[in-house]
This record gives C-alpha cells, sequence and structure tokens, in this order.
C-alpha cells in the first residue's frame, strides 16, 4: 500500500529493477513511494550492488519485534460529518492519485493533489499534508513547489495563524489548461521559424509550415473551449438572482 511499509512483493519488485539498471528515483516513482524511502531501504540493505529482497525483509521483520509496542490503534472511522463512508472515500483518493501518476504526474506530487481534491476545504497547510500522508515536510515541500509550476495549486496566508496554506480554486483547471495552450504556442512559433530557414518551398519547410499552422488552430481552440467551459461553470455555480 503506497504510503505504508514496504513488504516483501515491494522489496523483490526493487531488486528485479535494480539489476535492470533503475535508478533509485525511478524506482521510488515506479513503487509510487517517496525516493527518500527507497534510499532508506537501500542504505539500511547493503546498496544498490548488495541489495537482497529476502534479506532486506528479515531484517526489517528483527527491527519490528524490537520496536517498543505502541497504544492502541483508534477504532476506525465509518462516516465523515457528511454521511460519507471514510473508507470509500480513501479508497478513491488513492485511485485518483495512480491515475495521476500513470497520466504523468510524479508520485508525490499526485499525492498532494488528489488528497487536496478529495478535501471539502481545497485548502491544507504543510503540517497537515505531512499528517495526512505520513511524509517528511521536505517531500510535501518538494511536491508543492513541481505543481505550483504547472499552476495547479497557489500558497495563501491564514489570517488567524499567519500559516501558509496550499490551496486549489474554482480555476484550477482553467489555468493549467492555459499552460498547456501557451506551450502549444511556442511550438507553433518555432515550427513557424523553422519553415522560414529551411524554405517554403522545399519538403521540410512545407512540413514545419503545416505543422506551424496545425499548432496555431489548436492553440485557438484550446483557449475557445476553456474560455467558455469556465464561464459555463461560474453560470451554473453562480446564485439565482434575487
Amino acid at each position: 500500500m503506497p504510503g505504508g511499509r514496504l513488504t516483501l512483493e515491494d522489496r523483490r519488485r526493487i531488486a528485479t529493477w535494480l539489476r535492470e539498471g533503475f535508478r533509485p528515483a525511478a524506482i521510488a516513482r515506479r513503487l509510487g513511494r517517496p525516493r527518500s524511502t527507497i534510499n532508506r531501504e537501500l542504505e539500511r540493505n547493503g546498496g544498490p550492488d548488495d541489495y537482497q529482497a529476502d534479506r532486506a525483509q528479515e531484517a526489517a521483520m528483527r527491527r519490528a519485534r524490537r520496536r517498543p509496542p505502541g497504544p492502541p490503534p483508534a477504532a476506525p472511522q465509518q462516516a465523515d460529518e457528511y454521511g460519507r463512508d471514510v473508507a470509500a472515500v480513501r479508497e478513491f483518493t488513492e485511485q485518483f492519485t495512480a491515475l495521476m501518476v500513470r497520466t504523468g504526474l510524479p508520485a508525490m506530487p499526485a499525492k498532494v493533489l488528489a488528497c487536496l481534491f478529495a478535501s471539502d476545504a481545497g485548502a491544507f497547510t504543510s503540517a497537515e499534508l505531512v499528517q495526512r500522508l505520513r511524509v517528511s515536510p521536505a517531500s510535501v515541500s518538494k511536491a508543492v513547489a513541481y505543481l505550483e509550476k504547472l499552476q495547479l495549486v497557489t500558497r495563501e496566508r491564514d489570517a488567524d495563524t499567519r500559516r501558509e496554506r496550499y490551496v486549489i480554486d474554482d480555476d484550477v483547471w482553467y489555468r493549467a489548461w492555459s499552460a498547456s495552450t501557451k506551450s502549444i504556442t511556442l511550438w507553433a512559433g518555432a515550427a513557424e521559424q523553422g519553415a522560414d530557414i529551411l524554405g517554403a518551398a522545399t519538403p521540410a519547410g512545407t512540413r514545419m509550415r503545416d505543422i506551424s499552422e496545425f499548432f496555431q488552430l489548436l492553440a485557438e481552440d484550446m483557449t475557445k473551449a476553456a474560455e467558455h467551459r469556465r464561464d459555463t461553470l461560474r453560470l451554473r455555480s453562480a446564485p439565482p438572482p434575487a
């Protein structure tokens, strides 16, 4: 389970990927774990060149037996204040995280974003994210910085506690879409420059001109579609006139 202790199956996958030449960062992404977890696992068990899954599992079991017993676990919560099934919400959040990872988002930013989306407030402090995700403050900080670059998360300072909160708002997907549109516009400009350099009458120049026109039209369509959908959703969520 992502975020929990490594299992024997996890360790066997790590050993296999190490033999195939994957680096710890890539293994962390594949397992959906923080890189620090994989680095710590390797440091404890001989490093990348001498890592053995069964031996690492035995060492982890010995460490677990030496730990003093903790407080008894609290009774699992069945429903929240809205009457929602807590287990179902948790399962959905994990599935949503896995979907974002499969579509290209790194594991830790995906966890932070899914946590924010599945919350009613749509905002958490760093300490709250650390507690909910059971990760280090550094992991949260790096994930938020990554999401800020994509314009998926913004920061605001709480007026009462003076602490920073990480927020997703109603325009989050519009901003992300607009950022994608800017990238496409850059492609269009680069292809147009290439067409001029290669010559409009040459096969390569014609190909570049077609690429430029395609990206220009695509950027225009994306911009219009995003603005239309944003305005439609705003009208739908606006209170009815008195």
